[in-house]
């Protein structure tokens, strides 16, 4: 069985070498002139290191990660309101999104990596199964799914970047009216950072200026930083299907979310294994990923409605209080309903073993 992933991204790559774990030929066209990702930091959940560990590369993802440090949420004036002592690599693994591409690009042999391909529809493409893993703009999406709605401004901007360090410092998300923030400290003392505040689209906004009065190092690591990238937040509609033919979506062409989770490239290194373990099977993969996929997305939006979006004083007082009063224990389960998921029972009985090879 043969198929062709349209998109070299995270989502297109773990597809490749999922599939060939369990015996597909596979091969990827990107339409770039080289295979590459961009961007900043990205958190690798348990549910991700599940998918990895099967892909059989989790290892090499945990060398390159975060070590075990402490973690939390934070005031925007630096207060502790909720503080987790170890965040374990069991747990999070914090990385450059390039250091993820860049594992599972090795894990591919080059001869099954096409690049400067433009694929506009799925009719050009000789395969059994066309796995469309091109982003949240997706053209196959739009011929899949004619009537389908497009993607949707989610009321934020963002900017991100890699503060080049040395820090020793813990991994953190920072609260405060209308804004968030995030450190995500890297191995080699970097340290991958994100800010996003409430705001129409394209708006002329200055983050030193929103965020300069938050606590140290945040304006420090935006100061520093070379290469600041900034881009409006937005959000893919939920859709019927993930299916239609022999063409399956696959991560942000599925189920772009909102990233107040983090959980957009957690949940296309789910879908990526799930295709593999159902053997290409379209109406399983829709019956497992599409429930998933969008509760995700709705606790995306849900996270987002109790953290960047408030704004008034009441309410961030109120929110403030009930994360210091939260038990440890329960903020930790209440995640597990995100991160808890298991790699489908198909899997072990495909031929496939979730053990390297």
């Amino acid at each position: 069985m043969k198929a062709i992933v349209v998109g070299g991204g995270i989502g297109g790559l773990a597809a490749a070498v999922s599939l060939r774990r369990v015996g597909w030929e596979v091969v990827v066209y990107e339409r770039a002139a080289s295979f590459g990702e961009i961007g900043a930091g990205v958190g690798v959940m348990p549910n991700a290191l599940r998918a990895l560990e099967w892909m059989g590369v989790a290892d090499e993802v945990r060398r390159l990660g975060t070590p075990r440090v402490s973690g939390g949420v934070r005031s925007s004036d630096g207060r502790w309101l909720v503080h987790l002592p170890d965040v374990g690599q069991d747990k999070v693994v914090a990385m450059h999104r390039a250091d993820l591409h860049g594992v599972l690009l090795r894990a591919l042999p080059s001869e099954i990596l096409v690049n400067d391909v433009e694929v506009t529809s799925a009719d050009e493409l000789d395969a059994d199964l066309v796995v469309a893993a091109d982003g949240i703009h997706s053209r196959l999406r739009a011929e899949l799914l004619p009537g389908a709605p497009e993607p949707v401004y989610a009321g934020a901007t963002a900017w991100r970047g890699v503060a080049p360090g040395p820090y020793d410092l813990p991994i953190s998300q920072t609260l405060g009216p209308g804004r968030e923030a995030g450190i995500l400290p890297l191995g080699d003392g970097r340290v991958c950072w994100y800010m996003a505040a409430v705001a129409p689209p394209q708006a002329s906004l200055d983050p030193l200026e929103l965020f300069g009065g938050w606590h140290d190092p945040l304006p420090h690591l935006v100061a520093s930083t070379p290469d600041v990238i900034r881009h409006d937040i937005y959000e893919l509609p939920l859709l019927p299907t993930f299916v239609r033919g022999r063409v399956a979506l696959l991560g942000d062409a599925a189920h772009a979310m909102t990233p107040y989770l983090g959980q957009g490239a957690c949940m296309a290194l789910e879908d990526a294994v799930t295709l593999a373990a159902v053997g290409g099977d379209l109406a399983r993969y829709d019956a497992l990923r599409r429930p998933r996929a969008q509760a995700v997305w709705k606790g995306s939006r849900m996270a987002g409605r109790f953290g960047i979006e408030v704004r008034s004083p009441v309410a961030l007082a109120l929110r403030n209080s009930a994360f210091r009063l939260l038990p440890h224990s329960v903020a930790v389960t209440g995640m597990t309903r995100f991160t808890g998921w298991r790699i489908p029972a198909e899997v072990h009985s495909n031929g496939s073993s979730p053990s390297p090879t």
